[in-house]
């Protein structure tokens, strides 16, 4: 096995990780939507999950871990897909807030900012703002 093997597996691995956070969102009701279902489409297909993963993925997201990226620019990126998953059928349960709430932490924030992490993303999700907009919000919350 090559360096660039190993790479391409962890960054597979790293993808499939984050995919599986995204299908646990969408989970957290016990149904995908249409609208959820039309995002992981999406995801799958920017984050090359192969059909036999994206199924594998989907019958045992539980069993991946969150895998938080190195830089905050990427833990930013990754909260916009997870709030974007959560807004994707324009509603949110409690449920979805709280295992919203808990992969925040997973992917950096601290306890005691990511409920104010999450309101914020959310409010931004919902007025469709795009990443780069997302990102320098949150980053302007902290200054």
């Amino acid at each position: 096995m090559t360096i660039a093997d190993l790479f391409d597996s962890g960054f597979r691995k790293r993808n499939q990780d984050h995919f599986a956070a995204i299908v646990r969102i969408a989970m957290s009701n016990g149904i995908i939507s249409d609208e959820e279902k039309a995002f992981l489409d999406r995801l799958a297909t920017n984050l090359d999950i192969s059909e036999d993963d994206y199924e594998r993925i989907l019958e045992s997201y539980m069993s991946h871990p969150i895998n938080p990226p190195i830089t905050y620019d990427r833990r930013l990126e990754r909260l916009f897909d997870h709030t974007r998953m959560v807004w994707a059928d324009n509603q949110i349960s409690e449920k979805q807030d709280v295992l919203l709430e808990k992969l925040a932490i997973g992917l950096g924030f601290t306890p005691a900012n990511a409920k104010y992490v999450i309101n914020k993303a959310l409010d931004l999700v919902e007025e469709d703002v795009d990443l780069d907009t997302f990102k320098e919000e949150i980053k302007n919350m902290n200054r």
